[in-house]
C-alpha cells in the first residue's frame, strides 16, 4: 500500500511539474512592440535573429529575370475566422491549391498584415494578405498579395462580418462558400525568392510568391483591421545573399 501511494504521490508530482512547464512555454509572448518587439524576437526563437534568409524584403520595382508562373487553383469552399492576437487568420477547407515548379502545395490558410510587410522600392501598401500552403513534403510556400487603398473589398467585408467576439476562439462562417480566389489580382506577375516565417519561429525555406499587382481596401476596411489586432509588420530583412526573381 505505501508503495502505491509512493508511486501515486510521484506521477501527481510529475504531472504538475509538466503542467508548470507548459504554461511557462505558453507564457512566452510576442508582438510587435516594446520588449516584446520584432528586434527582440530572438529571444523567442534565435533564428529571428540569426537567420540569413528572413522575411518580409525590400523588393526592387523590376527584377530582370524569366517570367516566372504560378498555377492557382481556388476553389469555393467553407472557412473558419480566428483572431490569434497578431492578426484576423482564415482558416479553409481543403481543395484549394497552387502549383510552384511542377510541385503542388495545398491552401491551409491566409492572413493580413497592416501597413504590408513586404516593400517595393522602399514603399509599403495599406495592408497585404499571405495566403500559406504546404506540400506533401511539409515544404511551405506563401503567396503574398498588396492591398492598395481604393474601393470596398467584397471579400474582406464578408470575413470582417463574420470575425469571432473573443481572441483565440476560431468560429466557423456559416452560409459562406468562399473562394480564396477573389482575392487575387487579375495579373499574376510575381516575385520570387527564398525566405522565413515573418513571425516566430521565424522558420526558412519558405518558398515566397509575392503578386506586383495589387487589390483595393477601403480606408474603412483598414482602419476596422487596425482596431483589432493593431500595426502587425515585421520590419523588412537584410537579403545577403539571396537572389529575387
Amino acid at each position: 500500500m505505501k508503495r502505491f501511494t509512493s508511486v501515486a504521490l510521484t506521477v501527481v508530482f510529475l504531472l504538475c511539474v509538466s503542467a508548470l512547464s507548459y504554461g511557462g512555454e505558453k507564457a512566452a509572448h510576442w508582438g510587435y512592440e516594446g520588449k516584446e518587439g520584432p528586434e527582440n524576437w530572438g529571444d523567442f526563437s534565435e533564428v529571428c535573429k540569426t537567420g540569413k534568409s528572413q522575411s518580409p524584403v525590400d523588393l526592387p520595382k523590376e527584377v530582370k529575370t524569366p517570367v516566372k508562373s504560378i498555377g492557382f487553383n481556388y476553389k469555393p469552399g467553407s472557412i473558419k475566422t480566428l483572431n490569434n492576437g497578431h492578426t484576423v487568420q482564415v482558416n479553409v477547407a481543403s481543395g484549394s491549391a497552387v502549383t510552384i515548379d511542377g510541385k503542388k502545395y495545398d491552401l491551409l490558410q491566409f492572413h493580413f498584415h497592416s501597413p504590408s510587410e513586404h516593400v517595393v522600392g522602399g514603399n509599403p501598401y495599406e495592408m497585404e494578405v499571405h495566403l500559406v500552403h504546404k506540400n506533401d513534403k511539409g515544404e511551405l510556400a506563401v503567396v503574398g498579395v498588396f492591398m492598395k487603398e481604393g474601393k470596398e473589398n467584397a471579400s474582406v467585408k464578408t470575413i470582417w462580418a463574420n470575425l469571432p467576439d473573443k481572441v483565440g476562439v476560431e468560429k466557423p462562417v456559416e452560409g459562406v462558400k468562399f473562394n480564396a480566389a477573389d482575392l487575387l489580382p487579375s495579373d499574376y506577375t510575381l516575385y520570387r525568392y527564398s525566405g522565413s516565417l515573418t513571425t516566430p519561429p521565424c522558420s526558412e525555406k519558405v518558398n515566397w510568391n509575392v503578386l506586383k499587382a495589387h487589390i483595393e481596401v477601403s480606408k474603412e476596411q483598414k482602419e476596422k483591421f487596425l482596431s483589432i489586432v493593431g500595426k502587425n509588420s515585421r520590419p523588412v530583412q537584410p537579403v545577403n545573399e539571396r537572389t529575387i526573381e
